[in-house]
């Protein structure tokens, strides 16, 4: 596990610094958590759990587009979320990664995590700032700031890791940060 090369998050800077630095950090736990493994590891697992860690990779992947792409931007899903009967299966982004490579599965990461920091890159760009409300709104019928979705993703990618940890482990004994 050592050709991702992971950056501890700043220990000072402003805001967007330490929540940048954060999620990246996350986002490369998560890759290193996954990296070396073949599409048969990346399937494993751990009973009575049904959690593999390519499902991991393509929920996050998931997660990624839902909450910068449609709910930030407002915009709908894109390929290959669009196409899936969601209400048929809920978990369909956990349960179909058992038919994608494990070069495939790191590819749809990768892809939705440059989406999602270009439109970061954006909202910086037009000069709006953390507070800018997303296009959706939640439950409440509140709309999220991009601060909330950031440090949402940090838990979600932290929440997600704790479970690599256990997944890797039982793969091939790997353990560590």
């Amino acid at each position: 596990m050592t050709s991702t090369e992971r950056v501890d998050p700043p220990l000072a800077g402003d805001e967007l610094a330490i929540l940048t630095g954060f999620l990246d950090y996350h986002r490369d736990t998560l890759r290193l958590k996954t990296e070396g493994l073949d599409g048969a590891q990346l399937a494993a697992t751990l009973p009575p759990s049904d959690l593999t860690l390519g499902g991991m990779l393509k929920h996050l992947a998931f997660v990624e587009h839902w909450w910068f792409t449609c709910v930030f931007l407002g915009r709908e899903y894109s390929e290959p979320w669009a196409s899936v009967d969601w209400k048929h299966d809920a978990d369909w982004d956990w349960h179909s990664a058992v038919h994608d490579s494990p070069a495939q599965l790191r590819a749809m990461l990768d892809a939705e995590i440059a989406v999602s920091d270009g439109v970061v890159a954006e909202v910086l760009a037009q000069g709006r700032g953390l507070d800018t409300p997303s296009e959706r709104v939640g439950r409440t019928g509140d709309r999220f700031s991009l601060r909330w979705i950031m440090v949402h993703m940090i838990e979600e990618y932290a929440r997600h890791n704790g479970h690599a940890d256990l997944l890797r482990q039982s793969v091939d004994g790997s353990t560590g940060d």
